[in-house]
C-alpha cells in the first residue's frame, strides 16, 4: 500500500492544465465505437477507468489504435459489435460498466461484464429494471456484477426515473439508439448530459430539454472528431486549494463548463468565493473555459436539492472547503454518495475527525463545523481506496500545520494519474 506525505503549501500563483475530462472521455469511445466512420479523440484521459473502457471494446471487435496522443476510433455502426471471447472487465469504472449494459442489451449475443471488487459491490438493478423493461434480460449477483446479459431486440419506453443519475440515462439512451421505437425519459432532477449531447453531435435524432429527454432510433451514428476539455472534476482540487491558501491565485486552463457540471463554481461563490470564469468558447457541443480562483473568507451554507447532481462528484472536495469555512455547512440529498467507490458520506466524515474538524454524518449527506480558516491538524488519511477521498484530503493538507500522511494512494491512478506531480508544483510565486 502506497502512501505519500503532503506537506503544507504557502502563497501560490499559478497557471494549471489538468487531464482530459474522464466522462467525456468514457463518452467518446463508446458512442465512436457505435458510429460509422474513423473518430479521433484529443487529450483524451489516459488513466485506469478509461483505458479500461477501450480494452472492452477493442474485445467487442472495434479496432482503437494510439496515434501521437490522439486516440482513432474505426466504428462499424450500431450492429458492428461482436461477441468477447471472454469477460469483459471494467476495473474500477462505474461509468463504464452502467453504459456498457446499455449497449450490450442490445446487441445480438451474451455478454458478462464485471470490475474489481469495488465494482462487485456497486448497486446495478438501477440500471438492469429499465433494461429489461426495454427487453433485454439479465442474470446478476443480487442485482451486483458479475452481470450476464442476454442481449437482443429492445423496444422504445417512456421510462420515469426514481433518482438523478446520468449513468442510468446514459445506458437507457445507449440503448434506446438500437431500439425499435422512440424512447422518453423524464428525471427528477436534471443529471450531467454529456450523453445527449455527445449523441446529437454524432447525428441521432435525440431532444432533451429541461428534465425530459426523447430519442428516436434509426439515425445513424457519424463519426466525429472529438476535443477532450478538461475535467472540471479535476480541476476542483486546484479551485478548493487556491481559495483556502493565502496570498494565492490558481487559474486552471480549458475546462469542461457544462451548465450540469459547475455546481462547485456555484456553492464556491455562494460561500464567499472569489472564483469566475473566463475565455469561454465552445467545443464539440461542450462549453470550454478558465477557472480562476483567489484566496477567500469562506462561509459555511446549506447545499441540497437540484444542486446536487450538478456536483456529486466534487463534494469530498467540497467538504474540505467546508471544513476550512467560518460556520455550519450542511449537505443534503446526496443518498447517492452511499453508492461511489466507498461510502463517501461515511469516509469523509471520519477523515474530517482526524484531522480536527466537527464533522457528523447524515443519512442523506453531513454537516461540517468549519475551523474558521485555522489550519488543520496533522493525521494519518486513509482514502479507502477511494480516488475522490484520497485527492480531496490532499487538498486539506496543504492549508494544515505540518501537513497529511495520506495512504493507499494507487487508486489515483483510475482517474487522475498525473495529480500528484500537479500538486507537487504548487508550491512558490510564477
Amino acid at each position: 500500500m502506497k502512501k505519500i506525505h503532503i506537506s503544507p503549501a504557502g502563497p501560490c500563483v499559478k497557471s494549471v492544465n489538468v487531464q482530459g475530462d474522464k466522462s467525456l472521455s468514457h463518452r467518446a469511445v463508446i458512442i465512436g465505437s457505435l458510429a460509422k466512420g474513423v473518430t479521433k479523440i484529443t487529450n483524451f484521459l489516459e488513466a485506469e477507468d478509461t483505458l479500461n473502457t477501450v480494452k472492452v471494446y477493442s474485445d467487442m471487435g472495434v479496432r482503437i489504435e494510439k496515434k501521437g496522443s490522439a486516440y482513432y476510433i474505426y466504428g462499424r455502426g450500431l450492429f458492428s459489435l461482436r461477441q468477447s471471447k471472454k469477460e469483459l472487465y471494467v476495473g474500477n469504472s462505474g461509468t463504464d460498466i452502467r453504459l456498457s449494459l446499455g449497449v450490450l442489451a442490445a446487441q445480438n449475443f451474451t455478454s458478462v461484464i464485471t470490475g474489481d471488487g469495488q465494482i462487485e459491490n456497486r448497486p446495478m438493478k438501477r440500471v438492469i429494471e429499465p433494461l429489461t423493461k426495454m427487453g433485454a434480460r439479465f442474470e446478476s449477483n443480487d442485482g451486483k456484477a458479475p452481470v450476464t446479459v442476454f442481449g437482443g431486440s429492445l423496444k422504445g419506453i417512456e421510462y420515469s426515473m426514481p433518482m438523478a443519475s446520468a449513468q442510468v440515462k446514459s445506458a437507457i439512451l445507449l440503448a434506446a439508439l438500437h431500439a425499435n421505437s422512440k424512447t422518453v425519459i423524464t428525471e427528477p432532477v436534471k443529471s450531467r448530459d454529456h450523453t445527449e449531447r455527445m449523441l446529437k453531435y454524432f447525428g441521432a435524432d435525440i431532444s432533451f430539454r429541461g428534465n425530459r429527454i426523447r430519442i428516436n432510433p434509426g439515425e445513424e451514428l457519424k463519426a466525429k472528431p472529438v476535443f477532450i476539455p478538461g475535467d472540471i472534476s479535476s480541476a476542483a482540487y486546484f479551485a478548493v486549494a487556491g481559495l483556502m491558501l493565502k496570498d494565492s491565485r490558481i487559474t486552471i486552463k480549458n475546462i469542461g463548463l457544462n451548465p450540469t457540471r459547475v455546481g462547485l463554481i456555484e456553492v464556491m461563490k455562494r460561500m464567499g468565493g472569489k472564483i469566475k470564469i473566463t475565455n469561454m468558447k465552445d467545443k464539440n457541443g461542450e462549453p470550454v473555459g478558465d477557472i480562476v480562483a483567489g484566496t477567500s473568507c469562506l462561509k459555511g451554507i446549506v447545499i441540497k436539492g437540484a444542486m446536487i447532481p450538478k456536483l456529486i462528484d466534487e463534494i469530498p472536495v467540497i467538504a474540505v472547503a467546508a471544513a476550512f469555512a467560518k460556520g455550519r455547512t450542511v449537505i443534503k440529498d446526496a443518498q447517492e454518495l452511499h453508492y461511489k467507490e466507498t461510502d463517501r458520506i461515511e469516509t469523509v466524515v471520519k477523515n474530517l475527525k482526524r484531522i480536527g474538524i466537527n464533522a457528523a454524518a447524515l443519512p442523506d449527506g453531513m454537516a461540517i463545523e468549519g475551523s474558521g480558516g485555522k489550519k488543520f491538524k496533522y493525521a494519518d488519511i486513509d482514502s479507502f481506496g477511494d480516488h475522490r477521498i484520497a485527492m480531496a484530503f490532499t487538498v486539506a493538507a496543504l492549508a494544515s500545520d505540518n501537513g497529511l500522511l495520506i495512504k493507499d494512494i494507487e487508486c489515483v491512478n483510475t482517474s487522475f494519474p498525473g495529480f500528484f506531480g500537479l500538486i507537487a508544483s504548487l508550491k512558490g510565486k510564477k
